[in-house]
């Protein structure tokens, strides 16, 4: 035997995230060990993440930690980790709703979630955001079905439907779906929406930060002045948020919003924080859209307020992502199909805890 850890580990594609996850009773509880482990395994701390199996890209350098349910009402527990490519950090503050498509299907192959006739219902407790998201799992004869005809812009081929619903998604974070009690905020003389649904957000009008909005995500990421600028944009974004000093956190996310020009409602680009997402994070759609229903944001006012039960397109760099907006139980719910795929298990390696300078 070697001197290295092994964790059973499952890598899976999310929507048009991948990462591996873990069982919860397969890793440390404690978040401080735990986080060294995860550190190791993704190869943290390098461009490549050369000494690790993340993929050197923000979309790829993501952990899903699932475990029975803390909660009523739900029947897993969700836990992400956004860990960081280039440093030394793990972030669970967020929730990521690409992962949160392959959630249902590894808790019923894991044996966490009994089949349910053809299609699973799987009502899933995100720890991050304490937020209920149900998926309907494909389980004809008895298993989880990855094939089928369902495509998402962002990731090649067809596969098997994953429908989410997010429930209640308003206050992810901070409890209130404008934390700075306004629709719009001046920051540095730009008018922003500081938002919180699904995903604490500062959204932007592109112009008015010198850009189109319809730049690849290669053209935005080159752009320095601009990266820069957004930062210290958020940075501010994030103390009125009351979320604190975010240097090292990677919400909230800034959005840049346009018209749309191929047939959409809204045209955005995501960032995460620092680099542009290559299509749309799940949580960052739910969000978007809502701040399309509301009255008086910088979204609204641009493309003019919508009201639900409406579906909303939202045009990003590698398509559409559509977003159903619609009330249920006298709350406004946000459903969105995803698809995912399981790519391998076995075991990761990393190296003892008691290597990384923590205890177990």
């Amino acid at each position: 035997m070697n001197d290295l850890l092994a964790i059973p580990c499952v890598l899976m594609r999310g929507g048009t995230s991948k990462g591996p996850f873990f069982l919860a009773s397969d890793l440390p509880a404690a978040a401080d060990p735990r986080d060294k482990i995860l550190l190791s395994v993704m190869g943290s701390g390098h461009p490549l993440q050369i000494d690790g199996i993340g993929g050197g890209n923000p979309v790829t350098s993501k952990v899903a930690i699932v475990g029975p349910a803390s909660i009523p009402g739900a029947d897993v527990d969700y836990l992400f980790a956004q860990v960081r490519v280039d440093q030394q950090i793990v972030d669970t503050s967020p929730n990521c709703g690409n992962m949160l498509a392959a959630v249902g299907p590894f808790a019923i192959e894991a044996g966490l979630v009994p089949v349910r006739g053809e299609t699973t219902l799987v009502r899933i407790h995100n720890v991050n955001t304490s937020k209920l998201i149900e998926a309907e799992v494909p389980t004809p004869n008895g298993s989880v079905s990855y094939l089928g005809e369902a495509a998402i812009d962002g990731v090649p081929g067809r596969a098997a439907p994953i429908a989410l619903t997010f429930m209640d998604a308003a206050g992810a974070r901070t409890g209130q779906l404008f934390p700075t009690g306004k629709p719009v905020d001046l920051i540095d003389g730009v008018a922003v929406t500081c938002i919180d649904c699904a995903m604490p957000m500062m959204l932007i009008e592109a112009d008015s930060i010198g850009a189109s909005g319809f730049e690849s995500a290669t053209e935005l990421n080159a752009d320095k002045e601009l990266l820069g600028r957004l930062e210290k944009l958020r940075i501010a974004a994030g103390e009125r948020m009351g979320l604190g000093d975010v240097r090292n956190q990677v919400t909230p996310k800034p959005v840049l919003i346009s018209r749309p020009r191929s047939g959409g409602d809204i045209s955005v680009r995501y960032f995460m924080p620092r680099q542009c997402h290559p299509s749309l994070a799940t949580t960052g759609a739910v969000g978007i859209a809502t701040a399309c229903i509301s009255r008086d944001t910088v979204a609204s006012l641009l493309i003019g307020v919508r009201a639900p039960p409406v579906v909303l397109s939202i045009e990003h760099p590698s398509g559409h992502l559509d977003v159903k907006l619609y009330e249920r139980d006298g709350k406004v719910v946000a459903g969105i199909l995803r698809t995912a795929r399981r790519l391998f298990e076995g075991h990761v390696f990393a190296k003892p805890v008691t290597q990384l300078g923590c205890a177990a």
